[in-house]
């Protein structure tokens, strides 16, 4: 298979050492960012020369950035160089500000439309937005960087959509993964054909009937895991096996509010540290869910590979008018050695909250466990105490279960 470089196929002993010489120098580039060194503290980069070592650094939340950057705007001092030496400046809801460049590939994303089977030839529909946000930009600069055409079509105006499709002969779409289907639905009403063999979607949950709705129709549709801070994150191959991790960043998976890596196969929080020197993000906390795939994609490419969107990591529940946190559940594991993981589910009963904390552990001190939960939760509740490897593999440690209809 035609791979977009080298670098998809290397070893993974050629993976780490090529890590080992770039994240140090990405920490110490990071460093010049004055809100990042704040961040990070005072640490030596050439210690950091694996993705295990990065555990010993605090998790960036986007909240975080959204603070800073209220007060220090539009970066909020976490980037290296000052607003006026970047290309564009997006601005996503939030409002939080991201910086773009027009450089080569400078998302990623064309490593994605590359796995697309998008290239030189092809006409892209671009139907993701161009209007503050840095959707559109992303997809066109990865477009670019495999030698496709862009037709800019951004949202809305299905009608138009269909004319432009058809009179430019456009052969590739990329966007949400249901808006491909409403300007087929109308094309077809019109008594339209259009080219449409490949389909590079995201923003949104591709359910397999959808999918096999565009197969059906000659539409190769593959979807990338990506955001706005960080760009192209994770990718399908048409062996469409889980997502290919890109190359260009280091994926964690780690227990909701904590930062600490969970077993392969568990489910857990996407945590990203991207090598792009011009907006360093370390550990950055994405609010997702996903866990680690086991082996290679059939397709050759040798990355670690990920389940792709499982959900949100941010479980914040309010529970008899209290907040209780993801944060707050780990301060209540740390507590207790013998406690693998727990979980904290809150139900209704008659018209009264009610909360119930199971805690997966070989026995213990229930009284003790309950005493822990008033203190880190600030509420009282039920403990459980279940066998270990019980609870779901679902990444959620707080569960609402109350039904409001």
């Amino acid at each position: 298979m035609n791979h977009y470089d080298d670098l998809e196929t290397r070893s993974a002993d050629e993976r780490a050492a090529a890590l080992a010489e770039a994240l140090p120098a990405q920490i110490a580039n990071a460093l010049k960012a004055p809100a990042m060194k704040a961040h990070l503290g005072d640490v030596d980069p050439a210690a950091f020369t694996s993705p295990e070592a990065l555990t010993a650094l605090p998790v960036l939340r986007k909240s975080a950035l959204v603070g800073a950057q209220a007060e220090n705007p539009p970066f909020g001092g976490f980037t290296p160089r000052p607003a006026y030496e970047y290309d564009h400046i997006f601005q996503s809801p939030g409002p939080i500000y991201e910086p773009g460049m027009t450089s080569h590939d400078w998302w990623r994303m064309g490593r994605f439309l590359h796995a697309c089977g998008i290239g030189k030839g092809d006409i892209v529909q671009n139907c993701f937005g161009y209007h503050l946000t840095p959707a559109g930009m992303i997809f066109e600069n990865g477009a670019r960087a495999v030698g496709a055409s862009v037709l800019p079509a951004g949202t809305g105006q299905t009608e138009l959509q269909v004319r432009a499709a058809k009179d430019a002969g456009a052969t590739a779409y990329a966007g949400t993964p249901d808006y491909l289907k409403v300007i087929l639905d109308r094309a077809e009403s019109l008594g339209i054909e259009l080219s449409f063999r490949r389909a590079a979607v995201g923003g949104g949950a591709l359910f397999p009937s959808l999918r096999q709705e565009y197969a059906d129709r000659g539409i190769l549709c593959l979807q990338s895991y990506a955001t706005a801070d960080l760009g192209n994150i994770a990718y399908e191959s048409e062996a469409m096996e889980g997502m290919i991790v890109d190359e260009g960043v280091i994926v964690e998976i780690v227990r909701p509010g904590t930062g600490d890596p969970v077993p392969e196969g568990e489910v857990g929080e996407v945590v990203v540290t991207t090598l792009n020197p011009d907006y360093p993000l370390i550990r950055f906390a994405t609010g997702d869910l996903s866990a680690v795939m086991p082996g290679q994609s059939p397709c050759g490419r040798t990355n670690m590979r990920i389940r792709g969107w499982l959900g949100r990591a941010d479980q914040t529940t309010k529970i008899k008018g209290m907040f209780v946190r993801p944060e707050q559940v780990a301060d209540l594991v740390a507590r207790h050695p013998e406690v693998i993981r727990a979980r904290v589910i809150a139900l209704r009963e008659g018209e009264a909250d009610v909360m119930i904390v199971q805690v997966e552990a070989e026995g213990g001190d229930v009284a003790a466990y309950e005493a822990s939960v008033r203190e880190f939760l600030k509420l009282r509740g039920k403990v459980e105490i279940v066998p270990p490897g019980s609870l779901p593999n679902d990444g959620k440690v707080i569960d609402d279960q109350r039904q409001y209809d």
